[in-house]
C-alpha cells in the first residue's frame, strides 16, 4: 500500500470476544455487524480484507497505514459497534451485565505477505457451517 510519504505493507489479524463470552453475535446481529465494520473500515482509511464474526467473538483481518495504533483502531472499531448495535438491537442489553457488549481485551497479531494468506484462510474456516 501507498501513501503520501511511505509506502507501507501492515497486515493484522484482530480477535475480541463479547463480554462473559455471551453467544449474541448470530442472524441480524452479526449481519448487521459485518456492514458496521465495513462502513468503519472504508470511513477510516483502513482495509478490511477479511472478517469472520462467531456467535461470541469477531475476527478482523486488515491492512492500515503505520500511524494508526492498533490499541487506537481495536477501541475505534468495538466503540462505534457497540454504541450501534445497542441502538439497532436493544434486546441485547439484556444479555449482558451493565450494559458492555465487549470484553476489554483483545488479541492483535502482525503478519507480513508471506502468512497473509495463511491468517486469511484460518479467520474463514472459522465460521460454523
Amino acid at each position: 500500500m501507498t501513501a503520501r510519504g511511505c509506502v507501507y505493507n501492515a497486515n493484522y489479524h484482530f480477535v475480541w470476544s463479547t463480554k462473559y463470552r455471551r453467544k449474541i453475535l448470530t442472524d441480524e446481529i452479526a449481519d448487521d455487524l459485518k456492514l458496521l465494520h465495513e462502513k468503519i473500515a472504508k470511513e477510516k482509511g483502513v482495509t478490511l480484507v477479511s472478517q469472520e464474526i462467531m456467535p461470541d467473538h469477531v475476527h478482523l483481518f486488515i491492512i492500515m497505514h503505520p500511524k494508526f495504533a492498533p490499541a487506537n483502531i481495536v477501541k475505534i472499531f468495538k466503540g462505534i459497534t457497540a454504541k450501534k448495535l445497542f441502538e439497532m438491537h436493544p434486546e441485547i442489553k439484556y444479555k449482558l451485565s451493565n450494559g458492555h457488549l465487549w470484553n476489554p481485551s483483545y488479541y492483535v497479531g502482525t503478519c507480513g505477505d508471506t502468512t497473509k494468506d495463511v491468517i486469511q484462510m484460518y479467520i474463514e474456516t472459522q465460521k460454523v457451517k
